[in-house]
């Protein structure tokens, strides 16, 4: 089976991607999905005044806001009616998956298969639309209490029939954005939620890269230093590959049973335990809580009602501060451990080896199996949690220092990376079930001819 799975890969072509329908569907729906998607992030929240907003943001752009406007696509920037993007639902999903690890209600919903994923998917959109809403009036109150270097209000007119149709048009916005990625998800190509935050990335790339050229030709950044963030970045991509691709596999061994005069199994195969096995989900969570306090006291800054404290942790938390990076180290090693318990439970698959009569050679069936899986998962994720945080924190310290844009530090790097990793595998996995599909019809076609 492993020969025949390996022969249809190198098969694949241009010719059978051709030839798969379905899936030429799936990737011209994901693609209608995403232009939908970045046409919303130019649609403007009403009341707005875009030159001061301009102004403020241009402010702004070194720090948190920065950050979040590089995973919003830009809409926050533009204050556009996906200017939330897809935060409040990571954020409500993160919520609700804590929340699973303590509640025992929650816990009995997640074994319940099929109908408790929905029951606990319905609960996070309510926490959406609560989440959304609440960062929605934070934001119109604090927009409200903007105003540019000429003197001149963001909101045109403030009030609260601003902040109502504020919050109902971003929550709505936030709303339709997680829907798009759900239905991505379900009949595009898969990472709906990862492939709309990767969007908005690539989508300002020519952006970014006009503006660090800009920057050489001013002679505010070297020719010396544009090279060296060349090869750092190439670097980078190099090290996420190989740590995203890396694996631990661990023997798997089944004994030889004997039915009548045949002997079958004694067979042995892997099981693969990747390094990284949290993915590019980490950085996103950490990234996404950051933001929520981080925005309402960035939007407030320049209010005349904030406290002096208030504004010095607005300070604290910008790009390359010790106490943003010390909370982002700490989010990321957070969400490494639990997102990896979340995914892989050493207990259940070492009771599914022993159903099937696998064993790890040298370790006992049962419980042993599953100290020693948790052994090794638990080193692999100190490694993937050690290279999540050096592959997200040194980038952010040069941005903090030398004021290269967003685009090129490491979070977005990883995302970009891994979601294309992700995504290309997708393709492949399709291309290879289509393939099977193909010959299998055809054995039958024989088959009947035959008979």
């Amino acid at each position: 089976m492993a020969s025949a799975a390996e022969q249809l890969a190198a098969n694949i072509n241009f010719g059978a991607f051709a030839k798969a329908t379905e899936l030429k569907k799936r990737i011209w729906f994901t693609l209608a999905a995403l232009i939908v998607y970045r046409l919303g992030t130019y649609i403007p929240l009403p009341g707005i005044d875009g030159k001061v907003l301009a102004e403020i943001f241009q402010q702004h752009q070194g720090g948190i806001l920065g950050m979040f406007d590089m995973l919003a696509g830009g809409a926050l920037q533009r204050m556009t009616i996906f200017a939330l993007n897809i935060m409040p639902y990571i954020s409500a999903s993160i919520i609700i998956q804590l929340m699973s690890a303590v509640s025992k209600t929650l816990e009995a919903l997640k074994k319940e298969g099929e109908a408790g994923r929905k029951v606990l998917n319905q609960y996070t959109r309510i926490l959406t639309v609560v989440l959304a809403a609440a960062q929605a009036y934070g934001m119109s109150v604090g927009l409200e209490a903007m105003a540019g270097q000429s003197g001149n209000l963001a909101v045109l007119e403030p009030g609260y029939f601003f902040r109502l149709t504020t919050v109902i048009t971003l929550v709505g916005g936030t709303m339709f954005v997680m829907w798009l990625g759900e239905q991505i998800t379900a009949r595009g190509i898969g990472n709906g939620i990862s492939l709309i935050i990767f969007s908005g990335i690539v989508a300002n790339l020519p952006h970014a890269l006009v503006g660090t050229l800009e920057l050489t030709r001013t002679g505010a950044l070297s020719a010396f230093f544009i090279l060296v963030l060349v090869v750092l970045v190439l670097g980078v991509v190099t090290f996420i590959v190989f740590f995203e691709r890396a694996q631990r596999r661990i023997l798997i061994q089944y004994p030889k049973r004997q039915q009548g005069n045949k002997i079958y199994g004694g067979d042995s195969s892997h099981l693969p335990l990747k390094l990284n096995t949290s993915g590019v989900i980490p950085p996103i969570f950490a990234s996404s809580l950051l933001l929520i306090p981080a925005t309402i006291i960035g939007f407030g800054t320049n209010s005349p009602l904030m406290p002096e404290w208030l504004r010095a942790v607005s300070q604290s938390l910008a790009h390359g501060q010790p106490l943003y990076l010390t909370f982002y180290v700490f989010l990321i090693v957070f969400f490494s451990f639990f997102y990896t318990a979340i995914v892989f439970n050493p207990a259940e698959t070492a009771d599914n080896l022993k159903k099937h009569g696998g064993f790890v050679l040298g370790i006992r069936p049962g419980k042993n199996t599953a100290d020693y899986l948790d052994f090794i998962l638990t080193r692999l994720t100190v490694l993937g949690a050690g290279y999540l945080s050096l592959i997200c924190v040194l980038p952010e310290i040069l941005i903090a220092q030398y004021s290269v844009p967003f685009f090129f530090g490491g979070t977005s790097l990883l995302i970009v990376v891994s979601v294309t990793m992700d995504t290309v595998a997708q393709i492949h996995s399709h291309l290879i079930a289509h393939q099977y599909e193909g010959l299998i019809k055809k054995s039958r076609l024989r088959g009947g001819g035959r008979g």
